[in-house]
């Protein structure tokens, strides 16, 4: 009986040990898998852009005065030298404080002055034409009974002539001061005061230069401008481009001519083509303040106005420009890669367990990259491989395979 009672002893602590060796051994780590597959690789260069009227029209106001409000509306049609865009009259004349108010009083009451003084000239140079017309009369008179020689006769002529010449000078004198009259009169003139400006023959019609639509009003409201001050943008909508800013850096990759695709603007994929890259960049702020040097792409649309007819000017659009495609390339997932000292590498699923693999890869885009060596087609890698996978380790598909 004590033989047995050992024995039960000993195959129950057999049992125990067995269990916990079990419960502690390692159990294999569940992972994502992905199979490598060959197919086509594209390698895009990805910006925000744009859209915009290629060819736009800012009408400016010819003269300073005030602008009358603007009638049209944006989106109306306007066709070129016939549509009435504004109309810009006179402005009011200005207010006058007391001493400006004082000094034209004086110059207006010295005008008035002028003015009699030049009536009173010319009084007097009438009187002395009179006078020497008579003197002329009387002279010829005498001259037929051979009373008086020709040189006064011909005296007689010279004073009637120039009599005439004295009496054209003061009314010429008269007509000045009379104007002058009439500016230092005008000076006096306040805002409210005459008539108005309302004759159309005062005002000057800015007409549109070019066929196409408002696409701005810059200046709607009745408003006193200078010349050159924006007040409406006009041009076709139909016309559309899209402009897309890249660093610097990524701008040099782009060949004009390059197939763009246009995503993300409320309607369907469309495809575009790299018109033009400017040469010239300018610096921008970004939204983490740091100064960027950004160059603008200029993509012409390939597909046909009625996909893209809802676009209008200055529209968001996200723009992928082709750098480079290969049609029969071994793809690997990016979220298997990561760095292994200078080399890149991934874990492979063999046997149920985790195998380090060192490879070369090439062009790569924000999904996949392109396995020079080191794997080949079929094989199962480890997606984003946490502290807990390690060379060697078991592991478990997620997915049950």
């Amino acid at each position: 009986m004590r033989w047995k009672g050992i024995v039960w002893y000993l195959l129950l602590a057999a049992v125990l040990a067995a269990a916990l060796v079990y419960a502690f051994r390692p159990q294999p780590v569940p992972v994502d898998l992905a199979v490598l597959e060959r197919g086509e690789l594209t390698v895009t260069i990805d910006g925000d852009g744009q859209t915009r009227v290629r060819e736009v029209y800012v009408v400016s106001a010819p003269v300073p005065g005030r602008v009358r409000r603007i009638e049209r509306h944006v989106g109306d049609i306007v066709v070129a030298n016939e549509t009435l865009l504004a109309t810009i009259q006179p402005t009011d004349p200005a207010f006058l404080d007391r001493r400006a108010r004082a000094q034209a009083q004086a110059v207006a009451k010295a005008a008035e002055a002028a003015f009699a003084l030049a009536e009173a000239e010319q009084a007097r140079a009438v009187a002395e034409l009179d006078f020497a017309r008579t003197e002329l009369g009387r002279a010829e008179e005498l001259a037929k009974r051979g009373n008086i020689s020709q040189r006064d006769l011909d005296r007689a002529r010279l004073d009637v002539r120039t009599k005439w010449a004295a009496l054209a000078t003061a009314e010429a004198t008269v007509n000045m001061r009379s104007f002058e009259l009439e500016t230092a009169r005008a000076a006096l003139i306040e805002p409210g005061d005459g008539s108005g400006t309302g004759d159309a023959l005062c005002c000057v019609d800015v007409l549109s230069p070019v066929s196409g639509t408002v696409l701005r009003l810059i200046q709607e409201s009745e408003n006193v401008v200078v010349a050159g001050v924006p007040l409406v943008e006009v041009g076709d909508p139909r016309d559309l481009e899209v402009v897309v800013d890249l660093l610097s850096g990524d701008a040099v990759r782009v060949r004009q001519g390059a197939d763009v695709r246009i995503e993300d603007w409320g309607g369907v994929s469309l495809g575009g083509r790299v018109r033009r890259v400017e040469p010239y960049a300018f610096t921008k702020i970004s939204a983490l303040g740091i100064e960027e040097q950004r160059v603008n792409v200029i993509v012409d649309f390939t597909d046909p106005p009625e996909k893209w007819q809802g676009l209008g000017h200055g529209y968001r659009i996200d723009a992928h420009i082709l750098d480079w495609r290969g049609e029969d390339v071994l793809k690997l997932p990016l979220g298997a890669l990561f760095r292994d000292g200078d080399s890149w590498a991934v874990f492979v699923a063999e046997a149920g367990l985790a195998k380090l693999r060192h490879i070369e890869i090439d062009h790569g885009n924000g999904r996949e990259a392109e396995v020079l060596d080191g794997l080949s087609e079929g094989t199962s890698v480890i997606l984003h491989p946490g502290d807990r996978i390690s060379d060697g380790v078991r592991v478990l598909s997620r997915s049950g395979g």
